[in-house]
């Protein structure tokens, strides 16, 4: 299989629906793509209706292209990561791993357009993210919720008014930001540096006062990352995690238990925002962003120092600092069921605490003079307890 093949294979694929975000190319299965967040199948002709190892090993090998480094990876740890440019379409992250001793490929699609905070109808509290100074913002989620997406959008504002360096560390460069205000020099993982640790220790030394990481995977890297965000630079980051509570906690968890109090201390001074964000089912097609954002204040930093307690958890305390920018994924469900772009079904399933959200929703629906239960007309029932009449 030669590359003008893949090419052409890669092209029909992107073209066959709307939306498409990945591409998936797994053994005894056709060519799948995601659009709108269901995998469907692509006619091809010649038709492929279910791949075999040696075509998805073909495959895999033409799009790695003799990368002496990635193959290696591939061998010693099952799966690598890389990026693939369709010439004049688009761009790819792609990566292959083994299942049962195939090979399977999943390509996500990369934009080329740098989103905005417009674009994105992103919250206002992400404006303040772009006014910090220094400290630490993590923004959260399960893969492919759109932290790269929204993270981008907030490099592009400081870019567009700010006269700054920045340096980003991804794996791979996912959005290509051009030189306005601001000063880019984006550092891509196998070509300009080994791991993440060592990019983020040698970045300190290049005068940067922005810096992106494109995961905390380690304890290493969250130890430099804690250390650069106290010596004065903004450290932009992301975690697979579901919640602001969760990612304090996931935190933590890299350290041993010695460490716990001083990192607490590290981490209540140095984190500004934490944004966690999924993505939903759309009324109408397509997908939107449903976000949880907490702030740093003196309930925050008390509560990251001690642990939560009775009426000291995360949820409450931003639950109380709406006036800040602060929001709950439950409030901003219930915000988007109100504007008529997700279901009622769809926001309870999302939901991270039903009982909140169904009796936000029942509120928007009284709103509206729509029902709010499915129990027909009450009537009081006159004969209870009378005796029955005698004829």
């Amino acid at each position: 299989m030669r590359k003008q093949e893949i090419d052409y294979i890669l092209g029909k694929m992107l073209d066959a629906y709307k939306n498409v975000s990945d591409l998936n190319i797994t053994v005894g299965k056709s060519f799948q793509v995601e659009s709108s967040g269901q995998l469907t199948g692509v006619d091809m002709e010649p038709p492929f209706r279910k791949l075999t190892p040696f075509q998805t090993e073909i495959f895999a090998l033409n799009l790695i292209n003799q990368d002496r480094r990635l193959t290696e990876i591939l061998l010693s740890q099952g799966s690598c990561d890389s990026s693939y440019e369709l010439p004049g379409k688009a761009r790819f992250r792609v990566n292959i791993f083994s299942q049962r001793g195939n090979y399977s490929i999943i390509l996500r699609k990369l934009e080329t357009r740098i989103p905005t905070f417009a674009d994105m109808n992103l919250p206002e509290a992400f404006h303040k993210m772009a006014e910090e100074k220094n400290g630490i913002i993590f923004v959260t989620g399960a893969t492919g919720s759109g932290k790269t997406t929204s993270l981008a959008a907030l490099l592009n504002d400081i870019n567009e008014r700010k006269s700054v360096h920045i340096v980003t560390l991804e794996d791979p460069v996912e959005y290509s930001h051009p030189h306005k205000m601001a000063t880019f020099n984006q550092r891509e993982m196998g070509n300009d540096f080994d791991t993440f640790a060592n990019g983020l220790r040698a970045a300190l030394r290049q005068a940067p006062k922005v810096i992106l990481v494109g995961e905390m995977r380690d304890r290493e890297t969250v130890e430099i990352g804690l250390s650069a965000a106290e010596t004065g630079h903004l450290v932009l980051s992301t975690l697979h995690t579901v919640d602001a509570g969760q990612t304090i906690n996931r935190v933590l968890g890299m350290f041993s238990s010695e460490e716990e109090t001083q990192v607490r201390i590290r981490l209540a001074d140095t984190v500004r925002w934490i944004v966690c964000q999924r993505l939903l089912p759309k009324e109408g097609g397509g997908r939107v962003a449903a976000f949880e954002i907490m702030g740093s204040n003196l309930r925050v930093k008390e509560t990251i120092l001690h642990g939560e307690s009775e009426g000291k958890t995360y949820y409450e305390i931003i639950q109380a600092g709406k006036a800040f920018g602060m929001v709950t994924f439950d409030d901003y469900i219930i915000e988007l069921f109100s504007k008529g772009q997700i279901s009622e079904e769809t926001g309870k399933a999302y939901a991270s605490n039903k009982g909140i959200v169904g009796r936000g929703i029942d509120t928007v629906k009284s709103s509206r003079g729509q029902s709010t239960t499915d129990i027909g007309k009450l009537e009081v029932d006159k004969s209870y307890g009378k005796p029955a009449r005698k004829f």
